[in-house]
């Protein structure tokens, strides 16, 4: 069956953004997002504006979709989804048009978790990128979830560190609103950094047993420090705000490693992938990257289109199953939480 011609059409609809693509067997043929500029008025996602915008979305996507990979539904030899985690109502759509889609043409369903998805989208297919091999460890990292992952094959997967608290993303997000940022604050943290000093502001890291990680405590200092300065400084932020973006920045991203490097000791497996929103951060890429001489890893950095929420991870993993027959019939339900 591996040498056969398998078509995909995969749909991702978890949070903000309705995606669609298709894939021949583990290639791209398109993979299209529509982004909901919507909610950046409201400092976050409304859920219930999302899924209204979805529920608009999901149809012109779908059909440029497979416009853009030209082919035909008659083509489809399966549909897979996102079946969690996610916002209840934004996953209800994308759920609901794959069951409607498999049905009207009669080929399988596959549900996917997002989270598997944000991890082997590293084997899609991609001149210029490697692949990983088995066992490797994934950092996920993203608005909802920090969490280190022991990966010994396509479905067998382990969490073996997480967060106790807050997600790394809002840790970044956070920082940003309490620097007055507008939404999405990450990315514009990542984008002052650049030009700033990294240890120009110190800020202790949080200290949690293990491989698991804490970012609650961090936003509090961020918070206090910030008032604190700005009490004796009015204009403390506007003077420094690249210093203080870098030496954010530079704090998340020690944690990060940290947590990586014991991760590494304690299993002995030097192969290391990210995937998430946030590995679209500049500043992980790079030091990821310069890991590889300081410590001896290979690592694994996705696509940036492959990193943020995009439906061709969603496609990578319903391939996979669909090798080996992972059905669902229209029975199977969408969960806001899911097990991993």
């Amino acid at each position: 069956m591996q040498n056969s011609e398998v078509f995909i059409l995969a749909i991702e609809s978890s949070c903000d953004d309705t995606a669609a693509a298709v894939l021949n067997n583990d290639k791209v043929l398109s993979n299209v997002v529509a982004n909901q500029l919507i909610h950046n008025q409201y400092g976050g996602v409304v859920p219930e504006l999302a899924s209204r915008a979805h529920q608009q979305n999901i149809v012109p996507v779908i059909d440029a979709a497979l416009r853009k990979a030209n082919v035909q539904k008659e083509q489809l030899s399966a549909i897979a989804f996102t079946q969690g985690p996610g916002l209840m109502g934004s996953l209800l759509v994308g759920s609901s048009f794959g069951k409607s889609l498999s049905l009207a043409l009669n080929i399988p369903l596959i549900a996917v978790n997002h989270m598997h998805a944000h991890i082997l989208a590293h084997f899609i297919d991609e001149e210029g990128y490697d692949k990983p091999e088995f066992p490797f460890l994934a950092l996920t990292i993203s608005g909802g979830h920090t969490q280190i992952v022991k990966v010994n094959s396509f479905f067998d997967m382990e969490i073996i560190g997480e967060t106790t608290d807050d997600a790394v993303g809002e840790a970044f997000d956070k920082s940003a609103k309490i620097l007055g940022l507008p939404y999405p604050g990450g990315p514009l943290i990542d984008k002052y950094a650049k030009e700033g000093n990294p240890k120009a502001f110190t800020f202790t890291k949080p200290k949690v047993p293990g491989l698991d990680f804490s970012f609650s405590g961090l936003k509090t200092a961020i918070l206090y420090f910030i008032q604190k300065n700005k009490q004796e400084n009015p204009n403390f932020i506007e003077e420094n705000l690249n210093d203080i973006c870098a030496s954010i920045q530079h704090t998340i991203i020690e944690i990060l490693m940290d947590k990586l490097k014991l991760a590494v000791k304690e299993t002995g497996i030097k192969q290391i992938a990210i995937g998430g929103g946030v590995s679209a951060n500049s500043g992980i890429r790079t030091t990821l990257k310069e890991s590889e001489a300081k410590y001896g890893w290979k690592t694994f950095i996705p696509k940036f289109e492959y990193t943020t929420d995009n439906a061709a991870m969603i496609g990578i993993v319903g391939y996979q199953k669909y090798l080996s027959k992972r059905f669902e019939d229209s029975s199977v339900v969408s969960k806001a939480r899911i097990q991993f």
